[in-house]
């Protein structure tokens, strides 16, 4: 007769049963699953530009939730303090510029020196203005570019230095939209912005990976934010939520999964990417609902 007995064994990942045989005997090794929590963000601090409402705000909450230690930006000192209290509230809410190098390098500095590091940087600050090319002003061009790239970019170069000095990796989130893959009438400041994170995003994932620091990109579709009220009144509201397959537009939560991905552990090989969350609008060529 072949006794058979049971043993368990901890894994550090998921693996099927392994079987071991002897004279007369049979042992079969039950191994635990113990994946780590590859959403949880505990120990972690968050930097988020334009983190005083709309997408930027709930994203915030979210990662809060998640357990990082979360500092907002605003360039709006009213915004700012009109931030809800709660249990997810930020940690800290700064005024910032996020074209002034800088403020831009002071506030990185006194996340550093408040919370021991700063591991996760989402550039979500932006702006976009409607007019045709042909009646542009410089001064809006330039606003736009200013806000939407170049706060990026000097917001990416100061936290990765500080990444870089601690050596624990990190991850920059950058927010682009469904008009980073498609051409956007009356907006071709805003249009050449999101493109441009894009490409802010491959590069500097390519230069950054081999200090383990991810960066990727968000690229939201239409939601209802205090930037999109004025479309509720307009022909275009009813034509986005047709033409989107999940048959309504997006609301700001929408993006928390996407940034607890992006932030954690479990996207650590994941970078260059640009991550589409618009319920389906760009990929459909149609209106699929009355």
């Amino acid at each position: 007769m072949v006794k058979t007995t049971l043993r368990r064994v901890n894994c550090p990942l998921l693996s099927s049963t392994s079987r071991f045989s002897g004279p007369g005997s049979r042992t079969v090794e039950l191994k635990e699953i113990m994946t780590p929590n590859l959403f949880s963000l505990q120990g972690k601090t968050v930097l988020v530009t334009g983190g005083n409402g709309g997408l930027g705000l709930a994203m915030a909450q979210g990662l809060k939730q998640a357990g990082a230690q979360v500092i907002v930006t605003g360039r709006n000192p009213e915004k700012n303090a009109a931030i809800p209290k709660g249990p997810n509230s930020p940690d800290l809410v700064v005024s910032m510029e996020v074209y002034d190098e800088n403020a831009v390098e002071q506030t990185i500095a006194q996340v550093v020196e408040k919370f021991g590091g700063l591991n996760i940087l989402i550039n979500n600050a932006g702006l976009g203005k409607r007019s045709v090319v042909t009646d542009l002003p410089l001064e809006v061009w330039e606003a736009t570019v200013h806000v939407n790239l170049t706060g990026a970019f000097l917001c990416s170069k100061h936290a990765a230095r500080a990444m870089k000095a601690a050596e624990k990796g990190g991850k920059i989130i950058n927010i682009g939209s469904v008009y980073s893959l498609a051409g956007v009438p009356n907006g071709v400041a805003y249009g050449a912005t999101k493109h441009g994170i894009v490409g802010l995003t491959r590069s500097m994932a390519v230069e950054l990976g081999v200090h383990n620091i991810q960066v990727n990109a968000i690229l939201p579709g239409f939601c209802e934010t205090e930037m999109t009220q004025h479309l509720k009144s307009s022909p275009s509201f009813d034509f986005i939520r047709r033409k989107t397959p999940a048959g309504r537009w997006g609301k700001p939560d929408d993006m928390v999964g996407a940034a607890v991905f992006l932030a954690g552990a479990g996207s650590d090989f994941v970078t260059g990417a640009s991550l589409v969350v618009d319920g389906g609008y760009s990929i459909t060529d149609r209106p699929l609902y009355d």
